[in-house]
């Protein structure tokens, strides 16, 4: 594997989830900067040396509502 995505939403009581794509990995972090040091944590406990992708890709997703 060369790469790792991870999906990444703005919690409901706050902060940020990223789950990964095709992987059993899910983290969470009050703000951007504190859950990039987490999901790469998170990558490096998840794989072996080995097998650990080379590169980190998080898709960041909001979701807004509007009244008409």
């Amino acid at each position: 594997m060369t790469e790792i995505h991870f999906i990444v939403e703005q919690a409901p009581e706050g902060g940020y989830v990223a789950r990964a794509v095709g992987a059993d990995i899910f983290t969470e972090a009050d703000d951007l900067e504190a859950l990039h040091a987490q999901v790469r944590d998170a990558v490096h406990c998840h794989f072996e040396v080995a097998d650990r992708p080379g590169l980190i890709r998080l898709h960041i997703t909001r979701e807004e509502m509007l009244t008409v």
